[in-house]
């Protein structure tokens, strides 16, 4: 049963959970609540609801136009930021989003001053910038690794202007445990900009975490509301999954850098080639899926297909538990493909709906127990 949006009036709603209920107040908002949001209830003691975006391409497949015109909305509304410009998205949920907002502000203003990087939950042979912890989530500890060139090194170390990047916000700390280590690196740094899909924080949390980034911060959002969370105290998620894996250094698997060490401009991706190389047949519908932080580059793919007048879905895999039911209508689980032996889930595939679907991975090889392909009928491309 899909979880019930119940409208109170004046912009306020009320959605029930098993693991309790979320009351909603929308303060401002560009799209309907309706259009981006959708609920559910985590595996997860730590919290029990989950607000599950419609147009992240994470959890909901989602048509890649509608993607874009989120990243877009949100770079064009970031205003004047003194350079260089760092951006960091979190991982797993947002590297999407965070590159699709970095390469539209690349788009938008022209700037060579901007660096764009995703925290990751995998360790490399590679000198760590920072980490920081994520406490409520699935997977705690965040990793972000210094730059691979000396220009993005640089331009890492002296940013002025610090832009963070997630799905939604609800309590801003792990944001803000983000930007205080990062002030530590880089003492000069002049202000920070928070960026998400949904932001519900209340005005007086807002306030109280700019003082604790202790720079200037400006919010940038789609929507702008509040909530409050009754929980449910008979709910029982039962046990959670393995979600951290073995902890081993993942360079064999992840031999090129997508974000993770750092890149400037527009990802350079041969998108038309793959398009032409493909030759697919118009008139079918084509999901295009992403695996795990590796999501900006399949999304690409999905852009350029539907540029080229095919009808596509985008969405990724994920490492978050989730239980089916309310806006979780279907679960495949299956071993994830970074080599951890782990679970990892695809939500809301109706898979038979489409007629083609290609899986995108940055791992190589794939390891033998991860039979997502075998199982989808689906094509596989390594970039």
């Amino acid at each position: 049963m899909s979880a019930v949006l119940h409208s109170l009036g004046g912009n306020c709603w009320r959605v029930t959970l098993r693991c309790g209920t979320l009351s909603l107040q929308v303060d401002e908002s560009a799209w309907p609540l309706s259009e981006l949001c959708a609920f559910g209830s985590r595996r997860n003691r730590k919290r029990g609801f989950l607000f599950i975006s419609k147009v992240l391409g994470k959890h909901y497949p989602v048509r890649p136009a509608q993607m874009h015109a989120i990243h877009d909305y949100l770079a064009a509304r970031l205003g004047d930021c003194p350079g260089p410009v760092l951006t960091i998205a979190l991982a797993e949920t947002a590297t999407a989003l965070g590159q699709g907002v970095y390469e539209c502000l690349c788009r938008q203003t022209g700037r060579a001053d901007l660096l764009f990087l995703h925290t990751t939950r995998y360790r490399l042979e590679q000198p760590l910038a920072l980490c920081f912890e994520e406490s409520h989530s699935h997977a705690t500890e965040h990793l972000v690794y210094q730059p691979c060139a000396p220009e993005h090194q640089r331009l890492f170390g002296a940013a002025q202007t610090l832009l963070l990047i997630d799905d939604e916000i609800s309590t801003g700390r792990t944001l803000g445990q983000l930007a205080q280590a990062y002030r530590r690196i880089n003492p000069g740094l002049r202000q920070v900009g928070i960026v998400s899909i949904t932001d519900w924080l209340e005005p007086e949390r807002r306030l109280a975490l700019a003082a604790e980034i202790g720079v200037p911060t400006r919010f940038t959002s789609v929507l702008r509301g509040r909530f409050h969370f009754d929980p449910n105290p008979a709910f029982d998620p039962g046990p959670l999954p393995d979600v951290v894996g073995r902890g081993e250094k993942k360079d064999r698997y992840l031999a090129r850098n997508h974000g993770r060490l750092g890149t400037v401009g527009v990802l350079p991706l041969e998108t038309t080639t793959l398009v032409r190389k493909e030759r697919l047949p118009r008139g079918g519908r084509v999901l295009v899926l992403g695996s795990g932080e590796f999501a900006y580059p399949p999304y690409r793919l999905a852009r350029a297909l539907e540029a080229d007048g095919h009808e596509v879905y985008f969405q990724s895999t994920t490492r978050s538990p989730i239980l089916p039911g309310e806006d979780i209508a279907s679960v495949l689980e299956f071993e994830d493909n970074y080599h951890d032996g782990i679970p990892n889930y695809l939500y809301n595939g109706d898979l038979h709906s489409y007629d083609r679907v290609l899986i995108g991975y940055e791992t190589t090889p794939l390891p033998s127990g991860h039979c997502l392909p075998e199982r989808l009928g689906a094509e596989t491309f390594f970039f």
